[in-house]
């Protein structure tokens, strides 16, 4: 007798989940869009959905050689690392912010901008790009470049007193939780 249940009792899914099979995916992707494009003009708002109703079929999950997901951790164990990230990303840009201005506006000797070159524990190409990401959206720092190998990863500061704490930093506080989320 076979462990796993016949294929022809389970249970179907409903026309509404086989056309939607991950719902908030499509609403994140949906939202994502109009505020990519700052519009609620109707051609965006359907374009907008086609695009997720589209993308959040694609297959996502990894798979074993039997076909069967594999688990990466609990799902609430990495909602709540997303969270954290999510708020520590906002928290340094709204303080970046801040310093960027009172950099600006005051004397020009503050400023040590320099290039540092960033070793990534990252390996996967969403990861780097999340990363990189993040690091250009934080005001006073810019990913500016990946080495050809994917190991490093150039990152311009606008005050960079020690590159060593610049590194410890980014890595610490943005490629992390990352590498917990994605890797």
């Amino acid at each position: 007798m076979s462990a796993t249940p016949d294929a022809r009792y389970a249970p179907r899914p409903g026309p509404l989940r086989r056309l939607l099979p991950r719902p908030w995916t499509a609403l994140w992707l949906w939202l994502a869009w109009l505020l990519l494009n700052q519009t609620l003009a109707t051609g965006h708002l359907l374009l907008g959905a086609v695009l997720a109703l589209v993308l959040s079929r694609w297959p996502a999950a990894r798979r074993d050689d039997a076909g069967h997901p594999v688990a990466r951790g609990g799902a609430w164990r990495r909602a709540a690392i997303a969270a954290r990230l999510a708020w520590v990303v906002l928290h340094d840009i709204v303080i970046a912010n801040l310093q960027v201005a009172k950099l600006i506006l005051g004397p020009r000797e503050a400023l040590k901008p320099r290039f540092v070159w960033v070793p990534l524990d990252v390996r996967r190409p969403r990861s780097i790009s999340l990363f990189a990401g993040i690091i250009t959206m934080t005001p006073g720092t810019v990913s500016a470049e990946l080495s050809d190998d994917h190991r490093h990863l150039l990152v311009h500061g606008l005050r960079v007193d020690d590159p060593d704490a610049l590194i410890a930093e980014v890595k610490a506080r943005y490629e992390t939780p990352i590498r917990e989320l994605f890797e």
